[in-house]
């Protein structure tokens, strides 16, 4: 019993103490001339859509959840967004190829289309 007692312990000191390292979150003041809305005419609709259900994950601008302070639920989302925008970042859309954008605007009506995009969060 004294082991499990010492096991126990061990997690909740990892536990409390992974806490203390946070991932830098992705919030960005400046806005840029390259993001995909100040480079295309579009209705405000699609913007406001473009702006609840992608950019969190790919923009420079991410709303968080209250539950991204605790770990190591902010680590995955750290590098969800990472990925994300890698992928696709609407801020710096403006800096791609037009090949490149045509073939990021088709892959995201072909992500709508299929239900793969945006993330359904639970």
């Amino acid at each position: 019993m004294r082991l499990i007692k010492k096991i126990l312990l061990a997690i909740v000191i990892v536990a409390v103490l992974i806490q203390f390292i946070q991932p830098a979150h992705n919030k960005s003041v400046q806005e840029t001339q390259m993001e995909i809305t100040k480079l295309f005419s579009m209705p405000v609709t699609v913007q406001n859509i473009l702006k609840n259900a992608c950019y969190d994950c790919h923009s420079n601008h991410t709303r968080y959840p209250w539950y991204v302070h605790i770990q190591p639920m902010g680590w995955l989302m750290a590098k969800h967004i990472k990925e994300g925008k890698e992928e696709l970042n609407f801020d710096e859309f403006g800096s791609y190829s037009l090949r490149r954008q045509e073939s990021k605007l088709h892959s995201i009506a072909s992500s709508i289309e299929e239900g793969t995009m945006p993330l359904q969060i639970l």
